[in-house]
């Protein structure tokens, strides 16, 4: 027997809401898989600096950059054009957060200044550090059994005054993965970002 055009559109219909419930249903569960978490320190070779304290008060604002980086997603690059993000984990918070915290607790672990923070005690503070990721990701190496974590950033020292840029560098520091393992990544990006924080905190303190 051949179905009625009418009959045969509410079938059609029904099954593709059906299709459509599944999907979405898919999708929730896969948005509630819990991810492996993880967190970058700030470098345990910053110490107290010998300098008198600088009577001055930081503020490091809040890093801008990419859409793709600003995300708590632990990007990999398996070639120059081609983004990704490693499997069931991720930062424990969008990257420019923890690049913020970073640099907080870089400068506060040298003692160098009065006071350093994300807002300002009063108005406004002494300096701003106005920052933009460039890079915050691991590439893998042509042989493809092995990455190097790779952290790029550019720094403006602002004087909250008069608006005025008084220094400004870019950071960048890489190191090798044993392999394309999670954790062998991580470690990576663990010793580029101890080697980027040191060089700032060093610059922070020319600078001041």
């Amino acid at each position: 027997m051949i179905l009625p055009a009418l009959l045969r559109r509410s079938i059609a219909a029904i099954s593709l809401a059906l299709l459509s419930g599944c999907a979405a249903i898919s999708a929730v569960s896969d948005a509630a898989t819990p991810l492996d978490v993880f967190e970058l320190r700030a470098p345990d070779t910053i110490a107290a600096t010998s300098r008198a304290q600088i009577a001055r008060d930081v503020i490091v604002e809040l890093p801008t950059t990419s859409g793709a980086l600003s995300t708590d997603r632990i990007m990999i690059r398996p070639n120059a054009l081609q983004a990704q993000y490693l499997p069931d984990v991720r930062w424990s918070d969008p990257t420019p957060i923890m690049l913020q915290t970073l640099m907080l607790r870089t400068i506060e672990a040298t003692g160098a200044v009065r006071y350093v923070g994300r807002t300002p005690l009063g108005v406004s503070g002494d300096y701003a550090l106005v920052t933009e990721i460039v890079d915050f990701q691991a590439e893998v190496t042509p042989q493809g059994d092995t990455a190097e974590a790779q952290i790029t950033f550019l720094v403006r020292m602002v004087r909250e005054q008069d608006a005025r840029i008084i220094a400004s560098r870019t950071f960048a520091a890489s190191a090798p993965s044993a392999s394309t393992e999670t954790t062998a990544v991580i470690d990576a990006f663990s010793a580029a970002s101890d080697q980027v924080l040191v060089e700032f905190a060093r610059w922070v303190q020319s600078s001041l």
